[in-house]
């Protein structure tokens, strides 16, 4: 069974950088998509980044420039590095990946098969 466990959330202040992790277990498909999305208070889900089987990456307008997706040397994790955060970066944030292949539209959170729990990022002015 396919299973991701997200890491490295906290509270910062703006400006600060936060490093978040995600570690994938029971599985090894050759084409697949990890992303990372977050969901503020009262607000809906939403995109932030996401990198490919192939290393392509692609970012949510609202984080370009400031964070990086990248996937590490195990390639069962996958990391975003948060740099410059603002206080609407608040969030809890999810890893996700479709394990089926690249997704047609990578904003579509129903891309995504597999989900994590979830690790809370709070950035405070």
């Amino acid at each position: 069974q396919v299973q991701l466990a997200e890491s490295g959330g906290g509270s910062v202040q703006a400006g600060e950088s936060l490093r978040l992790s995600c570690a994938a277990s029971g599985y090894s498909y050759s084409r697949h998509c990890m992303a990372w999305f977050r969901q503020a208070p009262g607000k809906e889900r939403e995109e932030v980044a996401a990198v490919d089987s192939d290393g392509n990456t692609i970012y949510a307008d609202s984080v370009k420039g400031r964070f990086t997706i990248a996937k590490g040397s195990d390639s069962n994790i996958f990391y975003l590095q948060m740099n410059n955060l603002k206080p609407e970066d608040t969030a809890m944030y999810f890893c996700a990946a479709a394990t089926y292949g690249v997704p047609y539209n990578w904003r579509d959170e129903k891309e995504f098969d597999v989900w994590g729990q979830g690790t809370q990022v709070t950035v405070s002015s």
